[in-house]
């Protein structure tokens, strides 16, 4: 598998804050978790996202947006998250706005995509991911149960290519300025070169994002360093393991994971030596 793989990518971010290191559900940081990509229930500030970017095409090119996010829901001894997905499929540029409702109870939302011409072949794509859940009685915590966690988009162009907003060309650069993106941050994904595909997200990354070859998983924490945090897992305490593995699922197979690692494979996530050309 490609280490730019956008899937990949993608799944490194919807689970971004999910549970962090000590991994256990008693440290006060897995208690409070989740500050990145949350849409708030309706009348609160935060209760969209909204993503804009530049496409080069015509009448006939059509695009694909999926927003993807985690639900969260009652659990012991943290709320358990499901991962959830809306789709606006084949919207094409100059069209009619477009709009798919969803919900899973208490969550409810919609997502509309919609573009307006700024210049002959190009069009400024705006996708805006709003929660029409309506706002509980209570904290953070019930908040956080009628909210959309990890919320971020996937935008895919056929016939035509998006711009990258972060080094447009010379002459689309005033373009590029007027795209107004709110709590989001859109890049282009996938191989270098290709310009099909545009990852969307509240964490600020560089064109085709990667995660390192050397990575042997997930640790929730993919913008650490896994060396360290893997290290740090194996001093763990045998009760603090014990509450690790007692969290979920996911957890448990963390620290599996990270109990049979090798020592070749830790050498591997110790560093590595590449071409300054190759780099990206």
């Amino acid at each position: 598998m490609s280490t730019r793989d956008v899937e990949r990518v993608a799944r490194a971010l919807l689970y971004e804050g999910y549970m962090l290191y000590p991994y256990r559900p008693s440290a006060v940081k897995n208690r409070q978790r989740f500050n990145f990509g949350v849409v708030n229930p309706a009348g609160s500030d935060t209760c969209f996202m909204q993503t804009e970017c530049l496409v080069r095409g015509n009448g006939e090119t059509s695009l694909d947006v999926t927003a993807r996010f985690l639900q969260l829901v009652r659990g012991t001894p943290l709320p358990d998250a499901v991962e959830r997905e809306a789709l606006a499929e084949r919207y094409v540029l100059g069209g009619a706005s477009v709009s798919t409702t969803f919900g899973w109870p208490p969550v409810a939302g919609v997502l509309e995509v919609s573009a307006e011409r700024c210049a002959e072949g190009l069009f400024r794509l705006r996708a805006r991911l709003a929660n029409a859940s309506a706002m509980p009685a209570g904290g953070r915590d019930e908040v956080l149960l009628h909210s959309l966690v990890s919320a971020h988009t996937i935008l895919r162009v056929s016939g035509g290519e998006f711009v990258s907003l972060l080094d447009p060309p010379e002459s689309l650069r005033q373009h590029a300025a007027q795209c107004q993106n709110v709590r989001t941050w859109p890049v282009l994904a996938g191989e270098p070169a290709e310009r099909a595909t545009m990852l969307s997200s509240p964490i600020i990354l560089y064109d085709y994002p990667e995660i390192a070859a050397e990575s042997a998983g997930d640790l929730f924490d993919s913008t650490e360093i896994d060396e360290i945090l893997s290290l740090r897992i194996l001093t763990l305490t045998d009760d603090e393991q014990r509450e690790m593995r007692g969290a979920d699922e996911r957890a448990r197979l963390l620290l599996e994971r990270t109990r049979s690692l090798t020592a070749d494979e830790f050498m591997r996530m110790h560093g590595a030596m590449r071409r300054p050309d190759e780099a990206r």
